[in-house]
């Protein structure tokens, strides 16, 4: 059976002040209790980069959600492991580094899934 699901996509000035818009953005689409606190670590990981900009995407299918914020400059290893890359892993089933190396997601999953 397959899964149905939606996207959003928004691309976010880098700056700090926007953080809390990453996370209303994310709160107004996804159900998951923990994805605004994720969205808001992604976001604020990829904004230590020094990118001008920080894409958003939200995806959900079935009882899974996604979460990924990218950028256009490559992550150092304190951005795509330091502490608030910790609280997304804690709050994640799975969560990692994108293939170009200038983003970060991670995969958000009801309880009984993980």
């Amino acid at each position: 059976m397959s899964e149905s699901g939606q996207s959003w996509r928004l691309e976010f000035k880098a700056h700090p002040a926007e953080a809390r818009r990453v996370r209303e953005w994310a709160a107004t689409r996804l159900v998951h209790p923990d994805a605004p606190q994720v969205a808001h670590e992604l976001f604020v990981s990829v904004l230590a980069s020094g990118t001008q900009t920080v894409r958003m995407t939200l995806s959900t299918a079935g009882s899974r959600t996604r979460l990924m914020a990218a950028g256009s400059v490559e992550l150092s290893a304190l951005q795509s492991h330091g502490p608030g890359y910790l609280i997304v892993s804690a709050l994640s089933a799975q969560s990692g580094l994108n293939a170009d190396g200038q983003g970060l997601w991670a995969l958000l999953t009801t309880k009984d899934e993980t």
